[in-house]
């Protein structure tokens, strides 16, 4: 690893400032908004067959789910990792024998679910497997990542895979605690779209001879549309066709946003999209040329769709 980029992680271990929070805690002796400890915590590492098709391919992506989460999205799925904790341990090695396990079973990427706040002992492991490693690696975050992290990942990162959640900082201070999320957002997507340049596939083929475009590298941006927040998403699609490079990237536009508890405090949060809302959306994007990417079905609007977190792929096979 080159001397700036551990002097990079090491100051972050002492004052934190990998996410736009920038706690400045000492992450040996303290956690910051991310609730995150010194070292790694995750909670599953296995093939994962729901993101879009040209990253979970034939075999599937080998996913590795991070706990912590630099956002308090009031709708996040995960929140058994994201805010709980559920998850095991890791040193390093350990991660870098994972990455590899997840190669050798046939995963056309490694893909890192919302790991910024644990990147001092990410990159370690990374850079260990780097002459073994021959399928591309996979940022999934948020979104809400600062610039200059983004471009300290540069040589690191094949794919990324943001979202883009919010246009009204009122919005996004709401539901996430981020009031300053798409000026942050939109920054750091225009950066990852700088670093990986044009969309780059290949193809795979099935035994019946049906072939599959697998994405080498790029940038996918998802948003997931909300119940009653339409017109932010439409927002959103205008800001993407007027501000992003034209083929530089998938747009992957989610309908799945399922409610798991009755949430007093965000009524609107209380039920499913409707297919009307959806589609308004869907119909933006056309309109605005943005047809390079993906849509859902309304069915994915379930709770199976969510991968439950038992600590899969984590526990060595001689343990």
């Amino acid at each position: 690893m080159e001397e700036r980029k551990k002097t990079w992680l090491g100051n972050q271990v002492q004052a934190c400032e990998l996410c736009p929070r920038k706690c400045r805690i000492n992450r040996l002796q303290t956690r910051g908004f991310c609730g995150a400890p010194a070292g790694i915590v995750a909670a599953r590492a296995a093939l994962h067959a729901w993101e879009e098709p040209c990253i979970s391919g034939i075999r599937g992506s080998g996913a590795i789910f991070f706990n912590g989460c630099t956002l308090r999205c009031r709708f996040c799925q995960n929140q058994r990792i994201s805010r709980d904790f559920l998850g095991m341990a890791l040193d390093p090695e350990t991660l870098a024998d994972t990455i590899l396990r997840l190669q050798e079973q046939g995963a056309h990427n490694i893909n890192l679910v919302t790991a910024t706040h644990f990147l001092p002992w990410i990159l370690p492991a990374l850079d260990t497997v780097r002459n073994q490693l021959h399928i591309p690696v996979v940022y999934n975050c948020g979104g809400y990542e600062r610039v200059e992290t983004v471009e300290m990942l540069r040589d690191d990162i094949n794919i990324w895979l943001p979202d883009l959640k919010y246009f009204d900082p009122a919005l996004s201070n709401h539901f996430s605690a981020a009031s300053d999320y798409f000026e942050i957002a939109s920054a750091a997507i225009r950066q990852m779209i700088r670093q990986t340049g044009a969309l780059q596939f290949h193809e795979e083929k099935e035994a019946n001879g049906q072939t599959h475009l697998v994405l080498d590298r790029g940038v996918i941006v998802r948003h997931l549309v909300l119940p009653g927040h339409k017109e932010d998403s439409i927002q959103l699609l205008h800001w993407m066709a007027d501000s992003l490079p034209r083929g530089s990237f998938l747009i992957s536009l989610m309908s799945q946003y399922t409610p798991y508890a009755t949430d007093d405090d965000y009524p609107e949060l209380n039920r499913r999209i409707t297919s009307y809302e959806y589609q308004k959306v869907v119909d933006a994007a056309l309109e605005l040329g943005l047809n390079q990417g993906y849509m859902q079905k309304k069915s994915s609007a379930r709770e199976e769709y969510t991968p439950s977190f038992h600590l899969e792929g984590l526990i060595r096979p001689d343990t």
